[in-house]
């Protein structure tokens, strides 16, 4: 088992990773894309670069800055994150893995479909975490908006306890192969249907079809769903966390874009070395 299992290979991830091997642990990172830094164009207001860099540029040095130092840096999708009494065991598309302490530093989450009802309906009908809530859902038709490997994930989960799932793609194109077992739904969206719980979705053209639930599983899964499914407590909307960055599961870390706030490299990178000496800290003094 890694000491430190990082998810996010962004500023954060790797700021956390060097601060964990420079103390000796054992290391893994993470991580599906380089986010927001690698779709910058050129980084010029960072600390010591005399040259501006491309964002892909820069979150290279940091990935083969942290290899150098140890870490196992791996390409893979998270889907889940459970917390089994002695560890985190995070599952992705190509593996399981697990750590004795776990920082989440996936980047800012992703913006949800702007669908009439959709706010509204949070928590009544309409949910972000399979793992969580399909225990609600026993024997019910279901939906599940997304398209992806994500939506996949979420919708499998469902198989096992509801009756029905239905995929909701909403024009976009498939990008993960789904069972026959789960039906597939592409016409656009208008929005939700329902006064002040989740009953269904009416289509652009202006057909309806209801549903008992509906589970957003859009893009990836980022640290507001994972944490969620390793049952982390938020207020409202927003994951709790301390001065040291630490969830309420203790061991379990957020840093980065996805703790909210000012949204730059600086930041992520102050975060990630709080978080990871926060974890070298709790890991001294819970040593076995």
């Amino acid at each position: 088992m890694n000491d430190m299992l990082i998810l996010g290979y962004g500023p954060a991830g790797v700021s956390a990773a060097l601060y964990g091997l420079r103390a000796g642990l054992k290391v893994t990172l993470i991580g599906k894309d380089g986010g927001a830094l690698q779709k910058a164009h050129l980084i010029e207001n960072y600390y010591g670069l005399e040259t501006p860099l491309t964002g892909e540029q820069l979150m290279e040095v940091g990935r083969k800055q942290a290899a150098k130092l140890g870490a196992q840096i791996v390409d893979d999708e998270v889907t889940d994150l459970m917390f089994d009494g002695t560890g985190f065991v995070a599952t992705g598309l190509k593996g399981v893995y697990r750590g004795k302490t776990c920082v989440m530093a996936t980047g800012a989450a992703r913006k949800k479909q702007p669908l009439a009802g959709m706010a509204e309906m949070e928590g009544h009908g309409v949910s972000y975490c399979a793992v969580c809530d399909a225990f609600f859902y026993r024997q019910k038709d279901v939906a599940v908006m997304g398209s992806g490997e994500y939506a996949l994930h979420e919708a499998t989960e469902l198989l096992q306890v509801v009756n029905s799932v239905t995929l909701l793609t909403n024009g976009a194109p498939l990008t993960a192969a789904f069972p026959e077992s789960i039906k597939i739904e592409t016409r656009k969206l208008k929005g939700l249907v329902g006064e002040g719980a989740f009953k269904g979705v009416q289509f652009e053209d202006g057909a309806e079809q209801n549903f008992d639930g509906l589970f957003v599983a859009l893009g990836s899964a980022n640290a507001t769903d994972l944490a969620l499914k390793a049952g982390a407590a938020f207020d409202q909307g927003k994951l709790v966390l301390d001065g040291d960055l630490q969830s309420t599961i203790p061991g379990l870390y957020a840093a980065g874009d996805c703790t909210g706030g000012t949204l730059q490299i600086s930041v992520a990178v102050g975060e990630g070395a709080r978080a990871g000496l926060a974890a070298i800290k709790y890991l001294r003094e819970h040593r076995e």
